[in-house]
């Protein structure tokens, strides 16, 4: 009986430091992949351009867009899709995501766009419309 005890406390220290040594876990190499390929992903989201802000919204993220040349060449590329100002236009682009700096307004991450890949031609439906009261 105290071998089986033995041999089994034996195996549960052995198996629980599998990971411990040698072996990176999965969430690290996951983490790791996501920094090395991080400018290879493409986001697809709805884009708005502002004067002075743009944001891309998907259906899991929504990222501050870096106010660089591509971001205006994205604004200047969906313009013709826009029915207003406030439309937001389909996208598909490649970007590096990374936190925003310290002492910044806006999201909490925003994307550095390297590549457009497609451009919508016509407004995102919208989920929710608000109209003027005609009283």
């Amino acid at each position: 009986m105290k071998k089986i005890v033995l041999l089994i406390a034996l195996s549960i220290i052995t198996f629980s430091c599998k990971n411990s040594e040698g072996e990176p876990s999965k969430k690290m190499i996951d983490s790791e992949a996501k920094e090395v390929l991080s400018d290879n992903i493409i986001y697809k989201g709805d884009f708005i351009y502002t004067a002075d802000a743009a944001v891309l919204k998907g259906d899991k993220f929504i990222y501050g867009v870096v106010l660089n040349d591509m971001a205006t060449e994205l604004a200047e590329r969906v313009k013709p899709a826009k029915e207003t100002d406030f439309d937001m236009v389909p996208v598909a682009i490649k970007g590096i995501v990374s936190p925003k700096p310290e002492g910044q307004e806006g999201w909490p991450e925003i994307i550095t766009i390297t590549e457009i890949i497609i451009v919508g031609d016509k407004p995102s439906e919208i989920d929710i419309k608000l109209e003027e009261s005609k009283e």
